[in-house]
């Protein structure tokens, strides 16, 4: 027991010492395997998303700085874009994660396309609220 105890330490040290084993990053542009293409894809949706904050805060400057008298006021104009994004949202959610996956029988591909789905809607809404209030675009 004492001879185990002593190899399993012995195993033990030797791959703490061994170095990390780093996995090379994703080349997006050539992804080769499902995970590789959810990642690649989790990855558009996450800038898709940011650009889409970035203009939605403008969007709500914009607002605060261009109401007039009611009902068009800033704090309505703000109240109804904000009940707007979120249908829109809503919408973004049902087409993509409820219809796409029927459209891919659920097969491997399906992730990446529910989230291809939503990249693409998001820059889309990105491009349309920029163009709306006249935002610098750099789509």
């Amino acid at each position: 027991m004492r001879f185990l105890s002593l190899a399993l330490m012995l195993v033990a040290g030797l791959l703490a010492s061994l170095p990390a084993r780093a996995d090379p990053p994703i080349d997006c542009d050539n992804a080769r395997n499902t995970i590789e293409n959810n990642y690649c894809a989790e990855q558009a949706l996450d800038a898709a998303d940011q650009k889409l904050n970035e203009v939605y805060e403008k969007v709500l400057a914009h607002i605060s700085e261009s109401g007039s008298d009611e009902p068009y006021d800033s704090k309505s104009w703000e109240k109804t874009m904000r009940e707007a994004q979120r249908a829109w949202i809503a919408f973004r959610d049902a087409d993509c994660k409820g219809a796409v996956p029927m459209e891919w029988s659920g097969g491997t591909a399906t992730s990446a396309a529910v989230l291809g789905c939503m990249t693409q809607k998001t820059e889309t809404r990105a491009h349309e609220l920029a163009e709306r209030y006249g935002l610098n675009d750099d789509r």
